[in-house]
């Protein structure tokens, strides 16, 4: 399927053809040879004492300095668009659903941002109003779901970073200490969580390990980690087995009874957590069984790029974050710290992507 004609494309001399799938790119194309001739020429200006003077906003290149900082005018009208558009988020803020309390669409992706707002301009004003957001989230708990994006692990969690910024260990020990009341159900196999990362066990793991980045080394203890990582490849194992696909992909996931590739609900994103060097996944494992599960999804790109929705689809339609080619690439990337050899997947999905610059794709905290 990966290589054949999909569906919704058509190759005319050798330039895919996209059905209503990208807004038109109005700006030129970045040519880097031009960018580094400007460098080059920067480097001699500055080797014979000629100072290269500084780009306006006015001009039409670039906001970058040649020696790689952003001018400090653009930096300005940065920070007044960022309070701008935080105006108008918090007045559309007020007719929210109050009960979406979610990392992914919900007030703890607000408090996120700021959290985010606060580590950058490390203004106490945004963290004081990320603890504002997360106070509401953890008043509303559903216990419904364990992941971070999706479920009460995300509260938890990011309610954690933001006690321990603000040196109230007690409460940042408390939100821990509910996070980790989860773990017999995320690691139970009789369960019938599934693995993924929008409501499965890789979005537990997502959280325990945001911990152990955030606050330190150590926050959630090894053994824990170690036991979500046991079950979800146990898991992974037991379906390929079922499926016999055992010797092509050793490890198989599924949502719903279908075969999702992408990052929300597919193996692109299991993959990727399994991938992450705190997960400390040993290397036999990560050579034996992820690295061969990688290639399988990804032999299965479409000519364009991209990635099918699930391995029983070959419509080359969906260019979002949950399913295809912006989300694998998360996984591609990961790999390539692993093993070099899926460099030129790496590159084409890039490619892919950058064409489809106008359409909609999705990050951890943003859907719409």
């Amino acid at each position: 399927m990966g290589e054949t004609m999909s569906k919704r494309l058509k190759l005319h001399l050798g330039e895919a053809e996209m059905e209503e799938r990208s807004f038109p790119n109005p700006f030129p194309d970045y040519e880097a040879a031009a960018a580094s001739g400007a460098g080059l020429v920067a480097g001699a200006a500055e080797e014979s004492g000629h100072v290269c003077p500084l780009p306006t906003t006015d001009d039409p290149g670039l906001p970058f300095h040649p020696n790689g900082k952003i001018v400090p005018n653009f930096v300005k009208r940065i920070q007044t668009k960022i309070k701008d558009l935080l105006q108008q988020m918090e007045e559309g803020l007020k007719t929210a659903d109050p009960h979406d309390c979610s990392a992914y669409t919900g007030w703890t992706g607000i408090a996120l941002l700021y959290l985010q707002l606060y580590r950058v301009t490390g203004d106490q004003t945004y963290l004081l109003r990320s603890l504002d957001y997360v106070k509401r989230t953890l008043r509303n708990l559903s216990g419904r779901r364990v992941t971070f994006l999706c479920g009460d692990a995300g509260p938890l969690a990011v309610g954690a970073v933001i006690y321990h910024k603000l040196k109230s260990e007690c409460e940042s020990q408390e939100c821990i200490t509910k996070l980790l009341q989860m773990h017999r159900t995320v690691v139970c196999q009789e369960s019938e969580l599934p693995d993924e990362m929008l409501y499965g066990r890789a979005g537990y793991l997502y959280a325990l390990l945001y911990l152990n980045t955030e606050i330190g080394p150590g926050t959630v203890g090894e053994t824990a980690i170690k036991e979500v990582v046991a079950a979800i490849i146990e898991s992974g194992k037991t379906l390929s087995r079922e499926e016999r696909k055992t010797e092509r992909c050793p490890l198989l996931y599924q949502w719903h009874r279908k075969q999702y590739v992408g990052a929300a609900h597919g193996m692109a994103g299991i993959y990727y957590m399994l991938m992450q060097p705190e997960a400390k996944v040993d290397q036999e494992t990560l050579t034996e069984m992820v690295k061969p599960s990688i290639d399988y999804v990804r032999h299965k790109k479409f000519r364009s790029g991209n990635y099918p929705s699930s391995l029983s689809n070959e419509t080359d339609r969906l260019v979002h974050w949950c399913h295809g080619a912006p989300g694998v690439i998360h996984m591609l990337l990961q790999a390539y710290q692993v093993s070099s050899s899926v460099l030129s997947s790496v590159s084409k999905g890039t490619v892919f992507t950058i064409r489809l610059s106008g359409c909609l794709c999705k990050t951890c905290l943003i859907v719409h």
